[in-house]
């Protein structure tokens, strides 16, 4: 292999683990602040990251005013909508059923792209679709027919899911424009001010009476280093080197992952039935994500005429 190709997927695996581990990081500080204060104090952290690195690297581009109500309609998609959702979402749903759900954006992708973008969706990519469905009934209904979650948690994730669609579309138009630093270091600082209202209404009085935590220190630096600076630092080096459709297949391993580091680091179970689910939407996601399927060709036992 050669060495920008092994850099490449080095990347995204190192994205991939990133964005696994944070909702295990979410567990934690979960503890001690409520999802408002968590996300809107991940942008201000990785905001800062982002611009002190990237500014003397001159990689943020200036945004054009023209392109500030792109950039506006992305913040609502992700971080506001997303954030949220997801944040409240993983509250009150485990780590791993989280992850498997929020891996289904690849699944209902297909049907968007064929909507705006007129792009053909394959019958196997809708067997796949089904197979992924049914993995996540399986992770979800784990004792029978008792929903082993919060039905509002299992909503809200499934909105997120939705949103992080909706910031598929619109970034498009943007990703022609600004490379991926910008766009996500430009949507992270207006993301500030989308969360600044939530949490000087809803959750400034707990965040003031809680007051700094030193055990909630570690794992918020870590969702904002890992998760919303280096992961799509990575994540963009791997678009970059192997393409969007080959970088975003290995979003498929994130439930994987977060099973396995929520086993060791939050002591959830990690049940046969779960782990048979969670193999279901692995092998689904794969099936949608195939563009086409090789044509085996036919052999002719009929001899040419002599």
């Amino acid at each position: 292999m050669k060495k920008g190709l092994f850099a490449a997927y080095l990347s995204v695996i190192l994205a991939m683990t990133f964005w696994s581990l944070t909702y295990v990081w979410y567990k934690m500080v979960f503890e001690f602040y409520n999802p408002i204060t968590t996300v809107f104090l991940r942008l201000v952290i990785s905001s800062l990251i982002l611009v002190i690195l990237m500014l003397p690297m001159r990689q943020l581009q200036r945004m054009k005013m023209s392109d500030f109500k792109y950039f506006l309609l992305v913040t609502l998609f992700q971080p506001f909508l997303y954030f949220l959702c997801e944040s409240f979402g993983v509250k009150e749903v485990s780590s791993t059923i989280s992850a498997v759900i929020i891996s289904t954006i690849p699944l209902f992708s297909p049907f968007v792209t064929a909507y705006f973008f007129r792009e053909k969706i394959m019958r196997f990519n809708i067997i796949g679709i089904v197979i992924s469905i049914v993995g996540v009934g399986l992770v979800i209904f784990e004792r029978g027919h008792d929903v082993e979650a919060s039905a509002v948690g299992i909503l809200l994730l499934f909105l997120a899911v939705g949103a992080g669609i909706g910031y598929s579309i619109v970034v498009k138009k943007l990703s022609g424009r600004y490379n991926a630093v910008s766009i996500v270091t430009y949507h992270n600082i207006i993301g500030i001010f989308f969360f600044l209202p939530l949490l000087l209404l809803f959750e400034w009085d707990h965040f003031i009476s809680t007051g700094f935590q030193q055990q909630a220190v570690v794992p918020m630096i870590e969702l904002a280093v890992f998760g919303s600076s280096l992961a799509f630092i990575f994540f963009t080096i791997a678009i970059n080197k192997i393409g969007v459709t080959r970088s975003n297949a290995f979003t498929n391993a994130i439930p994987v992952l977060t099973a396995v580091f929520a086993f060791f680091m939050l002591g959830e179970t990690l049940t046969v039935l779960k782990m048979f689910g969670i193999a279901l939407v692995i092998s689904g996601l794969f099936m949608s994500q195939i563009k086409r399927l090789p044509r085996i060709r036919k052999r002719s036992f009929i001899r040419p005429s002599e």
